[in-house]
């Protein structure tokens, strides 16, 4: 597989998919390949964007408009693309992320009501041609992954106290993600016990970086 440049992979799903938990199988199986990543996380990922993420997840601000809510992510994801994101990738080195754009047209999108033309707008003006590679969508049942989510503890944040109603917009928004673009996408089951879910995942990035590897 040539090294000129990195590759960029993205982590999604609804609360309680087990993304964490993914996300260091993801990791293992691509620095066992040798291509080791830099994990990154939205929003995040730098000094700014984790005050924004504060912003965005914590309850001060609770009752922030959602035009406002769209505008700080595209804005901690500007500030992510440029001082993380894009070196590293120009630099050869691959990226993986916890959530990414795909989670703006999920949870902003579907969830919020925001109207895709105008997500689109901003996608293409902060991101210009820059897209994941590929994304790995862990699917769980909504009432499943909420009923995981809650017992892991702690209050929830801003986002994981929506209504279910919430959250299913947000499912169907990735699944239909998913089969519009079967090339970039790959749907993972995450109802399964963890083993068999890791065990998915390696197959799936074993044969993508097959097919990778063949392209190049």
């Amino acid at each position: 597989m040539s090294r000129d440049r990195g590759r960029f992979i993205v982590l999604e799903g609804v609360e309680g998919a087990g993304k964490s938990t993914a996300m260091a199988v993801v990791e293992e199986t691509l620095g066992a390949a040798g291509f080791p990543p830099v994990v990154t996380r939205e929003p995040g990922g730098t000094p700014l964007g984790e005050a924004i993420r504060e912003l965005l997840l914590g309850h001060r601000h609770a009752e922030m408009s959602d035009a406002t809510e769209v505008l700080l992510v595209f804005a901690a994801r500007a500030e992510h693309i440029e001082k993380r994101i894009r070196p590293a990738l120009e630099a050869g080195t691959w990226v993986l992320c916890d959530r990414f754009t795909d989670a703006t047209y999920a949870y902003q999108g579907a969830g919020r009501g925001m109207p895709e033309h105008r997500l689109a707008t901003l996608e293409n003006w902060v991101q210009g041609d820059l897209r994941p590679d590929l994304v790995l969508i862990l699917d769980v049942p909504v009432r499943e992954g909420l009923d995981r989510a809650s017992r892991r503890g702690g209050a929830p944040d801003r986002f994981e106290s929506q209504r279910e109603e919430f959250f299913q917009r947000v499912r169907n928004a990735y699944l239909a993600r998913a089969a519009a673009d079967s090339a970039r996408y790959r749907l993972i089951d995450a109802s399964r016990p963890v083993e068999d879910v890791a065990a998915t995942l390696r197959a799936v990035l074993g044969e993508w970086l097959r097919d990778a590897t063949d392209a190049n």
